[in-house]
C-alpha cells in the first residue's frame, strides 16, 4: 500500500505560481511499483480532470496546462510536485496525486489505485 498526502495548496492571484507536493508512504516495494504518478484536479460540480503525469522520466500534460505546469519527482524523497505558474482562475480547484503502476491510460482516474486526500487551489481574479 501507498498512501500520499498533498500540500502546498492556497490562494492566489491570476499570474501567480504555486508549488504543490505530493509525499508518499508506506511499503518501499509497493513504492517502488507505483512508477506512474499523476496529478488530477477536480473544480466544484464537476468530474476529476487529468492535469499532468510523469513515468520512467516521461511528462504528460493535459492542453489547458501545457507550457505553465511542470510535473516532476524526487524519488529519494518518495515526494512528487507539480509547479504551476501562470495561475489563471478557471485552474481553481481541488488538487490531487494519484499513483500506480502500469497503466493502460495515463488520463484517466479510473486507472489509479492510490489517492491522496486533495489540496485547494484558488486562484483570484
Amino acid at each position: 500500500q501507498v498512501q500520499l498526502v498533498e500540500s502546498g495548496g492556497g490562494l492566489v492571484q491570476a499570474g501567480g505560481s504555486l508549488r504543490l507536493s505530493c509525499a508518499a508512504s508506506g511499503r518501499a516495494d509497493a513504492y517502488t511499483m507505483a512508477y506512474t504518478m499523476a496529478w488530477f484536479r477536480r473544480a466544484p460540480g464537476k468530474e476529476h480532470e487529468f492535469v499532468a503525469a510523469t513515468r520512467w522520466g516521461d511528462t504528460y500534460y493535459a492542453d489547458s496546462v501545457e507550457g505553465r505546469f511542470t510535473i516532476s519527482r524526487d524519488d529519494a524523497k518518495r515526494t512528487g510536485y507539480l509547479q504551476m505558474n501562470g495561475l489563471k482562475p478557471e485552474d481553481t480547484a481541488v488538487y490531487y496525486c494519484a499513483a500506480e503502476g502500469l497503466v493502460a491510460d495515463i488520463r484517466s482516474p479510473g486507472q489509479y489505485d492510490y489517492w491522496g486526500q486533495g489540496t485547494q487551489v484558488t486562484v483570484s481574479s
